[in-house]
């Protein structure tokens, strides 16, 4: 069995706080030989334990991708988080999951982490317990940006209100959403406007509705985006949520691919217009402010 440095935390937006972990993580496999790793749920606990949506920042295979492009992860792990895992103790999470499991030689924490059941373990336990174990622990103090504690919480708030440039700064990274693309209504290719229709998983959460300038990573390329967020009022009475990117500069079949739309810049809450005659010149300015945007 493969040594390993392990993270331990959620790791929702993977944002600058999580990315001090991940890098102690890295720095500590490196100087011990082993792989750098992160451990994660995929449900978060709060579901489970209390009940409640608790609306994610990333689906899984985003959190990942952002671990290892970002910090260098060689692996993260996904623990199924259900009824039984809410009610192991911490000790046995340490001795069974992560070290007789994983083979963990090291772990790293936030100061603030608490695990196993009803959250007895704390961080300060956790690292005596690797002592008195012979591993090693590390113990990351909260970061703060602009006299904010960078937090998941904050950040999707951020997100929320669509304050897309402030979240990039505390995420370190611009917010990304991936989805499939699916069969839609077509009803902007008819405007001249061709969109693509992005399945989103349930429980991510969706910024404010209304137009953002994106990036587009599809075919291994990148294209700026006019990304409409919402439900379309002045084209489509169903009521139904979409999210729908006019790629700039792109012409292809994409369907049952999977697009990552990278936000930049909240440019006009969405609103219905008097005529599609109205609408089209509302989308060129949001084309040309997007097209500025990526040329600064």
């Amino acid at each position: 069995m493969s040594k390993r440095v392990i993270a331990l935390g959620f790791f929702d937006g993977v944002h600058i706080g999580h990315g001090a972990l991940l890098n102690m993580a890295v720095k500590r496999a490196a100087q011990l030989g082993a792989v750098a790793a992160a451990e994660t749920f995929d449900v978060h606990p709060e579901t489970v334990i209390f009940g409640r949506d608790m609306p994610l920042i990333n689906n899984m295979a985003d959190r990942e991708a952002l671990m290892k492009e970002l910090y260098g992860v060689d692996e993260v792990i996904f623990t199924h988080f259900d009824e039984t895992m809410m009610k192991v103790p911490w000790q046995e999470f340490v001795d069974e999951f992560l070290v007789r499991r994983y083979g963990a030689v090291h772990l790293v924490c936030g100061h603030d982490y608490r695990f196993g059941y009803k959250g007895i373990g704390t961080a300060e336990m956790l690292k005596e317990y690797c002592e008195n174990r012979g591993m090693g622990c590390d113990i990351i103090p909260k970061v703060e940006l602009d006299g904010v504690t960078v937090s998941s919480t904050h950040i999707r708030t951020l997100i929320e209100s669509g304050d897309m440039e402030t979240a990039a700064r505390f995420l370190g990274h611009p917010h990304r959403i991936s989805g499939t693309v699916v069969d839609g209504r077509k009803l902007g290719r008819t405007l001249g406007i061709p969109t693509a229709n992005i399945l989103i998983e349930d429980g991510i959460l969706q910024p404010v509705h209304g137009v953002y300038a994106c990036k587009a990573y599809v075919d291994d390329g990148v294209y700026p985006a006019v990304t409409n967020i919402g439900v379309r009022p002045t084209v489509d009475e169903s009521g139904a949520v979409t999210v729908e990117p006019y790629i700039l500069d792109f012409d292809g079949d994409i369907y049952g691919k999977t697009l990552r739309l990278d936000f930049y810049k909240f440019l006009r809450p969405e609103r219905k217009f008097a005529s599609t005659d109205e609408l089209k010149a509302a989308v060129a300015k949001n084309v040309q402010e997007t097209r500025t945007l990526f040329v600064q």
